[in-house]
């Protein structure tokens, strides 16, 4: 069972009507855009140094109340904050949550942006593994428990909706996936989602209804598909402004309220050398 509860209301996620983007292409753009939103989303490129350097000068602008992390288990987040209380440093921090084999990038990118908020309250979205795993076998609303229905999760997607999401997954897993896996992979993604907006309307109550900025994949950060689109369905109220950062115009530019574009850096063929196909769902 997730850690927060809501009524949902008939909302079709996927048939919503998003405005257009505001293309933001700086960051003291979307400062200027997201200063009064209730909940703010930085999409990433995960080994993107640039990106990391975007979120951190966002959040020392922004001065969130909290800040949420798609890396981070919620099993973990008091562990962080106590540390962070007592002056614990990187090193601490990235043992304590056995980073190195968490299969993240450098802590060192992540360190950046939670020093830009030295008094953020940290909250965890990272879904177990094993969760995520079943999703892709029993379906997401299963895994998430009761509170599925307040994300939708209980209602399947249309089918064209259906359709275009497993060709993503299979993009973003480089065609490698069985046809048969793709809806499994939709599931976990959804499943991942889900986590992400609950965690987010958690921490905002536990901040009294403070600015909460969410630090995820630019696949999550899409408002038409990922947990923005799960939040308006969960609290159609919250004003949520998302960023979308990649390295080339994506295709869904629309679906962000800003993007801002940085270079790839110098890295192996992520396709290369999988064979099987992994378990983990796209960004």
């Amino acid at each position: 069972m997730m850690r927060f509860g809501l009524r949902a209301i008939s909302l079709l996620i996927a048939g919503a009507q998003l405005p257009g983007a505001a293309f933001a292409s700086t960051v003291p753009e979307f400062v200027d855009l997201a200063r009064d939103a209730d909940i703010v989303v930085l999409g990433e490129v995960h080994d993107n140094p640039a990106h990391h350097v975007n979120q951190a000068e966002i959040v020392a602008a922004l001065r969130p109340a909290a800040l949420v992390f798609e890396m981070i288990p919620q099993a973990d987040e008091e562990k962080v904050n106590e540390l962070r209380a007592t002056g614990a440093g990187r090193a601490a921090i990235a043992a304590a949550l056995e980073w190195d084999q968490g299969g993240w990038p450098d802590f060192a990118y992540y360190w950046r942006i939670l020093t830009a908020a030295p008094r953020a309250q940290v909250f965890g979205a990272e879904q177990p593994r094993a969760d995520v795993r079943r999703a892709t076998l029993e379906g997401a609303a299963g895994v998430f428990g009761p509170d599925a229905s307040n994300y939708g999760l209980d209602q399947p997607l249309p089918p064209a909706e259906q359709r275009l999401r497993e060709a993503e997954q299979a993009k973003a897993h480089c065609d490698l996936l069985p046809p048969e896996r793709l809806p499994g992979m939709v599931e976990a993604q959804r499943f991942r989602d889900a986590g992400l907006a609950d965690a987010a309307i958690w921490a905002r109550t536990m901040t009294g209804g403070g600015q909460v900025v969410v630090i995820a994949g630019s696949g999550h950060a899409d408002k038409l598909r990922g947990m923005p689109a799960l939040l308006s369905y969960a609290q159609p109220g919250l004003r949520v402004v998302t960023l979308g950062q990649f390295e080339a115009d994506p295709e869904n530019a629309g679906d962000y309220d800003a993007l801002i574009l940085a270079p790839a850096p110098a890295r192996e063929d992520p396709c290369a050398g999988l064979g099987a196909a992994p378990e983990k769902p796209a960004p």
